[in-house]
């Protein structure tokens, strides 16, 4: 069984007005990786290309950790790759190329540093002049079940983002907002993201993968925009690092976001593998590219801990998207 674990921040500080970007600290990462090793052993993006390539049959008796870090930020690198060096554990590090052609924000990372200043409450003010922003009671439910790490009001505003504003509606928004609160923006990118020499670094060391060309739901655009997320994203990592690139993580990684074309497209364009947000073991690799992935809360050492709950229920409880 094949177990994959996703982080986003790990810094030491997450002092901010409003709390608004939640992770790790690089102490508490430290000590889960201790703790997951009682479990099983750490493998790398290339094992799991290498059994799909061979159709091997996954040994359900053993468990397999891989850790991901999604959204390539400059202190995945500064903060979580020394202890996985040190360690000797590897991972992948999934990361959005429009960040590094176009030296621009992420969309999402404009929304959480935002948040940092303002209170989900004044944020959601702003939505709401959209009407369509507000939420039905199955789409609230929906909100809480996808961001149960989150309060009831920031979990509807994150929805709402997410999934029923547009890229374009929520960049309307959000970039009149922005500029307001972060004025130097070269020097916040240099601080925020990966530069294109750590970038090379990881994929020699075999650990770089798509995020996709920008942060975007792929499951809720068109075909062809799909394919462009995909191959603009990769066709870029590959020339920029001159090195393969075959593993995906989906952005928001849900169903609506995964949902239709994306799996069939990303397969297309040469990727091996992808991560959904599907939180669940991977028993099998029959489906390779709608492989589920945890949140690292939901494993020991983490916030929550379904671990045992995993180990009881087992593959009668998977769900594949398609």
């Amino acid at each position: 069984m094949i177990i994959a674990i996703n982080y986003h921040y790990i810094r030491k500080d997450y002092s901010n007005p409003y709390p608004s970007i939640f992770g790790v600290t690089p102490d508490a990462f430290a000590k889960q990786l201790d703790i997951l090793l009682k479990f099983g052993k750490f493998i790398s993006q290339a094992d799991i290309k290498e059994r799909i390539q061979r159709g091997d049959e996954l040994d359900n008796h053993d468990i397999e950790f891989i850790i991901t870090y999604d959204d390539g930020l400059r202190e995945q690198f500064d903060e979580a790759l020394p202890i996985l060096n040190q360690k000797g554990i590897p991972a992948v590090f999934y990361v959005n190329s429009s960040n590094f052609e176009n030296f621009n924000f992420s969309l999402v990372h404009q929304i959480h540093l935002l948040r940092s200043q303002i209170s989900s409450g004044q944020f959601l003010e702003l939505l709401h002049k959209q009407p369509k922003t507000q939420l039905n009671t199955i789409e609230k439910e929906k909100a809480f079940k996808h961001y149960q790490y989150d309060d009831a009001e920031t979990a509807i505003l994150k929805y709402s983002l997410n999934f029923k504003l547009t890229y374009e509606e929520q960049e309307e928004i959000v970039n009149q907002e922005f500029s307001k609160y972060f004025a130097n923006s070269e020097k916040l990118h240099k601080q925020l993201y990966m530069s294109h020499e750590q970038l090379k670094e990881l994929a020699t060391l075999g650990y770089l993968g798509t995020h996709g060309h920008t942060h975007i739901p792929m499951g809720l655009y068109s075909k062809e925009m799909i394919s462009d997320q995909i191959n603009i994203s990769k066709n870029y990592l590959e020339k920029l690092t001159e090195t393969e690139i075959y593993g995906v993580s989906y952005p928001y990684g849900s169903l609506e976001a995964c949902q239709g074309d994306v799996p069939l497209i990303a397969e297309k364009a040469g990727l091996v593998y992808g991560f959904t947000t599907e939180r669940a073991g991977n028993f099998s690799l029959s489906k390779p590219l709608l492989m589920s992935r945890f949140n690292c809360n939901d494993l020991p050492g983490g916030k929550s801990n379904l671990f045992a709950e995993l180990k009881v229920e087992l593959v009668e409880k998977r769900k594949w998207f398609y």
